[in-house]
């Protein structure tokens, strides 16, 4: 009876977007986890422990590895999604106060409807412009100090993070992999992680001695819950609602990390603090809601199987009759139809 029900919350929209909000307030608990039980002064290592191992884990248990043009994808999705974005996000983090840094990178949902017209063909609505400038203006309600100063590289390092992280979440939906989810989470995270530990060893050194039982405890807390459970979450939403309805969910991360001071730190929330988390739960709620009307379909992404350049295929009765199995494998969205990619691992 309960894998039925979680069967349909699973298969139903709003269940996804509960799904996939889970991400980003699984990542609100980050900075209270961090400040409390890992060693300071080490947010490189903490970013590499939190990538590496649980990639690690998800592909031995997938047992999946990239093929042909999946190998330079998954490097450079777990580049702009994990490696790139937690690089800038540190430089942010050291540079600003952590309410200019949240407030900058609340642009990612615009960033994403723009990238997603630009390369999906959606469509940028007034109505995603206005949701995407409330949450930004939500965000900064909640979390901006009026003693706060800004940082030329540091606002720098925050809009570049932002960047990334839209640029990865919108090529993640262009390019549908055949893969399992958790397998293509893995490749990502181990891109990623792998590309941050150069840099973490030559920025922080080697990892102190002397780890306790609750630094550990941390470590495996970001890497299990924070990085394999989020970001399979994460992704899944990616493959199954539109990216700039996916960007906007990541403004929970600031709200949950408020609500976990006040639970935990007993920090006292004051009035324009409440309108802003408000503003920031319904823009939400407006980036969500579908647009009427049918969706339109375009032709094909170009660089997939069946890109115009490559010449239609040959009329022949093999192929007039109807490909079920080929039909199951298309997806649908506004401006466009994206095939599954060649040269990705076939499911089995």
């Amino acid at each position: 009876m309960l894998s039925n029900l979680l069967r349909s919350i699973r298969d139903h929209r709003l269940g996804i977007v509960v799904l996939t909000a889970l991400a980003p307030a699984i990542w609100g608990s980050t900075y209270l986890v961090t400040t409390e039980l890992l060693p300071p002064g080490r947010p490189l290592l903490a970013a590499v422990l939190r990538a590496l191992p649980a990639g690690l884990l998800l592909v031995a248990v997938t047992r999946r590895l990239p093929r042909g043009i999946w190998w330079w994808r998954a490097l450079l999705l777990g580049a702009l999604n994990i490696g790139v974005f937690f690089a800038l996000l540190f430089v942010a983090a050291y540079r600003l106060p952590g309410g200019v840094a949240a407030t900058v990178g609340a642009v990612q949902p615009l960033l994403a409807a723009g990238l997603s017209a630009a390369l999906l063909g959606d469509r940028l609505s007034a109505r995603t412009v206005v949701a995407g400038t409330a949450g930004v203006a939500g965000v900064s309600l909640l979390v901006l100090r009026s003693e706060a100063r800004l940082d030329a590289v540091g606002v720098a390092a925050a809009l570049g993070g932002a960047l990334v992280m839209a640029t990865g979440v919108v090529l993640a939906k262009r390019w549908a992999s055949p893969a399992p989810l958790l397998a293509t989470t893995g490749w990502q995270l181990v891109a990623g992680g792998l590309l941050l530990l150069p840099v973490a060893l030559l920025v922080e050194g080697p990892p102190p001695a002397g780890l306790t039982a609750v630094n550990l405890g941390g470590y495996a807390y970001l890497s299990l819950i924070g990085a394999a459970v989020a970001y399979a979450l994460w992704f899944r939403g990616i493959r199954e609602l539109p990216p700039t309805a996916v960007s906007f969910l990541g403004l929970l991360s600031p709200v949950v990390a408020t609500l976990l001071g006040v639970i935990v730190a007993g920090e006292r929330l004051n009035a324009l603090q409440l309108t802003g988390g408000a503003v920031v739960l319904a823009a939400l709620v407006a980036a969500q809601r579908r647009r009427p009307g049918p969706r339109p379909t375009a032709g094909p992404i170009p660089g997939t199987a069946h890109d115009s350049a490559a010449g239609p295929p040959p009329d022949t009765a093999q192929n007039r009759e109807p490909d079920h199995a080929h039909d199951r494998l298309r997806s649908s969205r506004p401006g466009g139809t994206q095939d599954r990619e060649r040269g990705a691992v076939p499911r089995t």
